[in-house]
């Protein structure tokens, strides 16, 4: 018996893996959660399948339902939104299957914020303008923020932000981060990335509020950064006509000559 912890994507129910697809429908006993996870992916389960809406259930009533699936022999498939290495509560699980030696294993997923850059069309990490993406958030009921870990120490790195669940608090983001990428700085807000009535705002830094209005969700991703539009950068070294690399040789002494390893 395993449980089989399956990231479920952003939204789209085909934005999921193979092998997550494939889990699903080999597991008698599946628990999703329900206020993010699209029904639609449910249709992967085996007839006569166990599912379980985690969504008004505690932590320990979760546990107890993997218990019942490990004392029967049962495979589970254990459903969270996005990817489960960032804010999915999948740690607490697995520090609890590790206590009771219930073996687990985990299927990465499609994470929310490529899911937007996608709806952008954007390239986060375009050459000469930014090549590293924070994901970050703020302080919520459910997660405090570490010390240190603030939106201005981000941004004084001017690294693209995506900034998760914090659009209820976007005056405060827009204030905190002005000072440093400007008002001028290109952003975007995508609600429900993926999800048939996703819904895009761009705009920037300081004209958000006024472009966002009263649309604020918390199911919204906040991004932030030079490289979300603009046509200044430059092109990768990768595909040069001059750059030698392994599968390209160039010039009368290539690093790799062909036939070589």
């Amino acid at each position: 018996m395993t449980v089989h912890f399956i990231g479920a994507g952003p939204g789209a129910a085909d934005l999921i893996t193979l092998r997550g697809r494939d889990l699903i429908a080999s597991c008698p006993v599946c628990l999703y959660a329900g206020s993010l996870v699209p029904l639609a992916l449910l249709s992967h389960c085996p007839d006569g399948a166990k599912i379980i809406n985690t969504a008004p259930l505690s932590l320990d009533e979760i546990i107890a339902e993997i218990q019942a699936a490990h004392e029967a022999g049962q495979d589970v498939a254990r459903l969270h939104s996005g990817d489960l290495s960032v804010w999915s509560a999948m740690g607490e699980q697995l520090r609890r299957l590790r206590a009771l030696g219930i073996p687990y294993d985990v299927t990465p997923g499609v994470p929310s914020f490529a899911a937007a850059a996608a709806t952008l069309g954007a390239e986060l990490t375009l050459p000469g303008v930014a090549q590293s993406v924070i994901l970050t958030r703020t302080s919520g009921r459910a997660s405090a923020m570490p010390e240190g870990e603030t939106l201005e120490n981000f941004a004084r790195t001017g690294a693209v932000l995506a900034i998760h669940l914090s659009v209820h608090v976007l005056e405060d983001v827009v204030e905190k981060l002005t000072p440093y990428y400007g008002a001028d700085c290109p952003v975007a807000v995508v609600w429900r990335a993926s999800w048939p009535d996703q819904r895009v705002v761009r705009a920037t830094l300081g004209s958000l509020q006024t472009a966002v209005g009263a649309e604020m969700e918390r199911t919204a991703l906040i991004m932030v950064g030079r490289s979300l539009d603009t046509e200044e950068f430059d092109e990768s070294r990768l595909y040069a006509g001059d750059y030698d690399r392994r599968y390209r040789p160039v010039g009368t002494e290539p690093r790799f000559p062909e036939g070589t390893e």
